[in-house]
């Protein structure tokens, strides 16, 4: 019988091996969701508010830099909504 923290370990290691990016859906900016593809997403501004400053940005594309090593690439649309955001 598996224990289940055998279990959870083996999870996060799998998890960690997932080819990269990996598409997320959404970001966590403190107690918000940014979340992509909706049809009144986000758009930059909210992104700006809730988010902060992006570690870079390249045009309509946007890094944010989390604690442990982990990226957030938020990528906006022609009318300034977050269309995408990849996780690294």
């Amino acid at each position: 019988m598996i224990c289940k923290s055998k279990l959870i370990v083996a999870s996060v290691f799998l998890f960690a091996l997932m080819p990269e990016p990996v598409l997320a859906d959404s970001m966590r900016c403190g107690s918000h969701i940014i979340s992509s593809g909706e049809t009144h997403g986000a758009g930059k501004y909210e992104v700006l508010k809730k988010c902060g400053q992006p570690a870079a940005r390249s045009g309509d594309t946007w890094i944010y830099e989390r604690p442990g090593g982990r990226r957030y690439v938020v990528v906006f649309d022609a009318n300034g909504s977050v269309s995408r955001i990849e996780s690294r």
